[in-house]
């Protein structure tokens, strides 16, 4: 189901809690709030919808991918960027990423995954992360 999505920063600027397979039907919601809003976004993390879990989603070059409880284990190549988020008025501001990036997190099936991004993708895996833990670019 499409969700709502939320703007306030001070709920924004709280840390999500671990997901369990309880939170399956808020990642479907996620997803389904993601596509909803595919034209303007390209990840979303479960604070914006006003769940404060660790769920991201995203498209990975035209694939959807879910992530419950990712967590970045090893960055490389930092580069200044700016970007714009859906959650936040306003227009791109100024924000600091990796280009690679190695990830741990777990599947739909709640079974641990690691896999390294580089590029676009993982700059959108960083953004849904900071959400997460609740930093706003």
């Amino acid at each position: 189901m499409v969700k709502e999505l939320v703007h306030d920063p001070i709920l924004l600027g709280i840390p999500s809690i671990p997901a369990t397979e309880a939170d399956l039907q808020t990642a479907r919601d996620l997803l389904d709030t993601l596509t909803a809003h595919r034209e303007s976004c390209v990840g979303m993390a479960a604070n914006m919808i006003g769940i404060r879990k660790r769920i991201i989603v995203f498209d990975s070059e035209g694939v959807y991918v879910t992530m419950f409880n990712p967590e970045i284990m090893k960055a490389s190549g930092e580069y200044d960027t700016q970007e714009g988020c859906l959650s936040l008025l306003g227009g791109p501001r100024p924000c600091r990423r990796f280009q690679t990036i190695k990830v741990r997190w777990q599947n739909e099936q709640f079974q641990t995954r690691i896999k390294t991004f580089s590029g676009w993708t993982a700059q959108i895996i960083q953004h849904e992360i900071d959400h997460c833990n609740g930093i706003r670019i």
